[in-house]
């Protein structure tokens, strides 16, 4: 299933750039599946523990939203014999929503708990931050980088067959120096920066407001503005783009942002990541997304509408959400995570124990498995 356009005049059509990707993973030391997991005490007992809250609102949301963790066995039996793709948020998901968004740092435990991930599943982080900033504080090579809320996607030159045997394989062993670069709104670029300028002058007048640059999208953050504030940050904000029809504002957790009017977001990217990963025509995959943002929410739908996927929306409040299933905070994301990395390294133990024990059998050996 390829992304579908619709035929509004401000959407663009744009070929792939050729681009390269630095490999620059950072050396996490010696973290691993089973000593993070031993950090965790019984993960087990976490996840049959229920969330302490006195919120019966928030309880009564759950039941509409099951937690992802003790729905886990019940999903896992749903994906036997297909394929899940894994889409993560980075904000909110990974790393916990911090004043500083130059310091929303993921934990290396969880860093590590992507990266083993990764290793059996093809995995993309999709975040509204700038490819490089993203992949800056991922520091994994062996996954996709899609910035700016999909419209700044890295992707392999050669798309991965569904019939190929190494599709779980990982992204690390794609040749990256003939990666492409999918930028949509590309054409938009010199007016995203004449507006950052602007918006820039407009923060540095109202105190605890700031500007980040997302290459294809203006950030303002506004959450250590006084509440007398927003108002007029969000006005100035306003009129910066009121009379220009080619970009338009939206909202975020705390944040203002400018974007182009183009039909695109992290649904389309998400459809475009599978296409180009060669799973867009497979019936048997199965799209994991992981977020907590409202911007999460046309991943979500898209997962809805193909009939088959698993969309889980971080939050520890009620909220409206097209999601199936729920986790609380990022410290869940990570548990969540580390489940799904083990439950395929034991499924990959049991198939290859499976043919051992009938290549025996074929030879007349009478082995005990």
């Amino acid at each position: 299933m390829g992304f579908q356009r619709s035929s509004t005049p401000d959407k663009q059509k744009v070929q792939p750039v050729s681009s390269k990707v630095l490999n620059n993973d950072e050396n996490i030391g010696h973290l691993t599946l089973a000593s993070i997991a031993s950090n965790l005490h019984d993960i087990s007992a976490i996840v049959n523990t229920p969330i302490p809250s006195s919120d019966l609102a928030y309880s009564s949301w759950v039941v509409e939203h099951p937690s992802a963790l003790g729905s886990f066995d019940r999903m896992m039996k749903a994906a036997k014999g297909k394929r899940i793709v894994v889409f993560l948020d980075y904000d909110g998901t990974l790393s916990p929503i911090v004043d500083d968004p130059d310091r929303a740092f993921m934990s290396n435990e969880m860093r590590a708990a992507v990266r083993e991930v990764a290793k059996y599943f093809p995995t993309a982080v999709i975040s509204g931050r700038s490819r490089d900033k993203v992949r800056g504080f991922v520091q994994l090579s062996n996954v996709y980088y899609a910035g700016s809320h999909g419209m700044d996607i890295m992707v392999p030159s050669k798309p991965l067959k569904p019939c190929d045997a190494k599709n779980q394989a990982t992204a690390s062993t794609l040749d990256k120096e003939s990666d492409m670069l999918f930028q949509p709104a590309k054409k938009f670029l010199p007016s995203i920066q004449e507006i950052r300028i602007v918006l820039e002058e407009i923060a540095r007048k109202i105190e605890g407001a700031r500007v980040e640059d997302n290459r294809f999208c203006i950030s303002i953050h506004y959450r250590n503005v006084l509440e007398e504030d927003y108002d007029i940050l969000e006005e100035k904000v306003k009129a910066v783009i009121e009379t220009d029809p080619e970009f338009h504002l939206t909202r975020g957790k705390k944040v203002l942002e400018v974007r182009p009017s183009i039909e695109w977001n992290k649904g389309h990217a998400l459809e475009y990541l599978l296409d180009t990963l060669g799973f867009s025509n497979s019936g048997d995959v199965l799209p994991l997304y992981i977020g907590d943002d409202r911007t999460d929410e046309d991943a979500f739908k898209v997962i809805e509408a193909r009939g088959q996927g698993f969309p889980i929306i971080v939050s520890s409040t009620p909220k409206e959400t097209e999601a199936a299933y729920s986790l609380h905070d990022p410290s869940e994301v990570l548990t969540f995570l580390l489940r799904l990395a083990s439950w395929r390294k034991a499924s990959s133990s049991s198939r290859s124990l499976a043919q051992i024990c009938g290549l025996g059998n074929s030879h007349s050996h009478k082995a005990n498995c």
